[in-house]
C-alpha cells in the first residue's frame, strides 16, 4: 500500500469530498439525488454542532476515496455506536487495499471511542460492497428494514405533532 494516506478530512477538503459523494452517487446510479452543496458538508462537517466526520484516502497525492461516519447511540449496549454513511473509493484505484484502510481507519476510531458497534447500510444489488464486507467478518441484519422519512412526508409528520 505504498503512497497511500488516509487521513481526518480538513475544511479545504470539502471540495474533494463534494466530487468524491457524486461519484459514489453515480456509481449507485443515485446522482439525480444529490443536492449537497459545499456549503451544506463543510457546516456539517466542521460546523457546530458538528453532525459528521470524514476520512479521505490519497494515493501518490490524489484523491481516490472518503469514509463519512457519525455517531450513534445503541440503548440494549448502553453504548455509543459509529454509523459508517459512505464508503468508497473511485472505481479505478480499486483492489489496492484503499477500502479497506479507509474501513480500518473508521474501527480504529470506534475502538477508541468505547464504540459498541459499527454499522453501515449497503444496497442489495452491490454484491462487490457485499462480498467485501464479507470478508471483513461483518454481518449482514436481514431481519431489519430500513426505513426512511424525507420531504413532505417529514414536515407533515413534524406539524402534526406540534399540533397535539
Amino acid at each position: 500500500m505504498s503512497g497511500i494516506e488516509i487521513r481526518a478530512a480538513a475544511p479545504g477538503d470539502v471540495p474533494v469530498l463534494l466530487r468524491l459523494i457524486r461519484a459514489l452517487a453515480d456509481y449507485e446510479k443515485l446522482l439525480d439525488q444529490v443536492v449537497a452543496t459545499e456549503d451544506a458538508i463543510a457546516a456539517a462537517l466542521f460546523g457546530q454542532p458538528r453532525y459528521a466526520e470524514a476520512l479521505l484516502a490519497r494515493c501518490d497525492g490524489e484523491a481516490v476515496g472518503f469514509a463519512l461516519f457519525f455517531h450513534n447511540y445503541s440503548t440494549f449496549l448502553g453504548r455509543p455506536g459509529l454509523y459508517l454513511e459512505d464508503l468508497f473509493v473511485v472505481p479505478e484505484a480499486r483492489g489496492r487495499g484503499i477500502g479497506r484502510a479507509l474501513f480500518a481507519q473508521v474501527a480504529r476510531i470506534a475502538v477508541e471511542r468505547d464504540c459498541g458497534r459499527l454499522e453501515w447500510a449497503v444496497l442489495d444489488w452491490n454484491q462487490p460492497a457485499i462480498e467485501f464486507y464479507r470478508r471483513l467478518g461483518a454481518q449482514a441484519l436481514d431481519q431489519w428494514t430500513l426505513n426512511r422519512l424525507t420531504g413532505a412526508p417529514l414536515r407533515a409528520l413534524a406539524d402534526d405533532s406540534r399540533s397535539r
